[in-house]
C-alpha cells in the first residue's frame, strides 16, 4: 500500500477513536424528559457509566417576574443498592455493564489500530503487510462499538430498566453510531486498498507495485 494510503488510515481510525471516545464519557445516551409540581423541568441523562439529573424550579420574585435555579448533580450507574442490581435490575446492571466494557474494550482496539498503522508506514516491506493487521483490529474497534450499540437499543426498546420508557435517545448514541459508521467504510477501504496493492494495482501499490515472483 501506499504511504499516504496509511496515512489517511491512520487520521481516518484516530478519528472514529475520538467519536468512541466522546461516546463511552458522554452521560446521554438515553435522556428522559419530566416535570412535576415541583420543578419546571427534570431532565434525566443515562450514561454508560454515570447517570446525570438537572433539575429546574421556578419562583415568583415578588415584582412580577420568575426566579429559575438549576441543579445538576451525577452519579455512577448502575449502583447496586440505588438501582436495585441486587434484586429486580440485577440483569440489567449485568448487560449494561457489559456495554461499557465493550465501549472500553473499542477504544483499545482503536489505540493499537493506529499504532499498528504508524509502526507499518515506516519501511515498504511493512506496509506491504501490515494492512491485514490493521483491517482486523479496526474491524474488531467496529464490533465493540456495534455490540455497545446492540446492547442499549435492545434494553432501551424493552423498556429493561423502569425510566426508559420515557426515554429517547440522546448525543452518545448517535454519536455511537457514527462511530461504527464510520468504521465500517474505513475497514472496506483499508482492505480494498490492501488487496489491490497485493494484486499489482498501481492506484494502490504506487510505483513499487508488488508483482508476484515467477516460478
Amino acid at each position: 500500500m501506499r504511504k499516504t494510503s496509511y496515512v489517511l488510515a491512520f487520521f481516518a481510525v484516530v478519528a472514529t477513536m475520538i467519536l468512541n471516545i466522546y461516546s463511552v464519557q458522554r452521560p446521554d445516551w438515553l435522556v428522559v424528559h419530566d416535570s412535576d409540581i415541583i420543578h419546571k423541568s427534570v431532565v434525566v441523562e443515562y450514561g454508560l457509566t454515570s447517570r446525570c439529573e438537572l433539575k429546574v424550579i421556578e419562583v415568583p420574585d415578588g415584582n412580577g417576574g420568575r426566579l429559575t435555579y438549576t441543579n445538576y448533580e451525577c452519579r455512577p450507574f448502575p449502583m447496586r443498592v440505588t438501582d436495585g442490581c441486587e434484586k429486580g435490575n440485577k440483569r440489567f446492571c449485568v448487560v449494561w455493564g457489559t456495554a461499557s466494557y465493550f465501549g472500553e474494550l473499542g477504544i483499545g482496539f482503536a489505540v493499537v489500530a493506529a499504532l499498528a498503522i504508524m509502526f507499518g508506514v515506516s519501511t515498504h516491506s511493512r506496509r506491504r503487510r501490515i494492512w491485514k493487521v490493521a483491517s482486523v483490529l479496526v474491524a474488531l474497534h467496529v464490533l465493540s462499538n456495534i455490540v455497545v450499540f446492540g446492547v442499549v437499543t435492545d434494553l432501551y426498546r424493552t423498556d429493561a430498566f423502569p425510566s426508559f420508557g420515557h426515554a429517547r435517545p440522546g448525543l452518545a448514541y448517535i454519536l455511537n453510531i457514527l462511530s461504527w459508521v464510520f468504521g465500517v467504510l474505513v475497514t472496506a477501504g483499508v482492505v480494498t486498498t490492501g488487496i489491490s496493492a497485493e494484486r499489482g494495482h498501481r492506484w494502490a501499490a504506487g510505483n513499487r507495485a508488488y508483482q508476484p515472483i515467477p516460478n
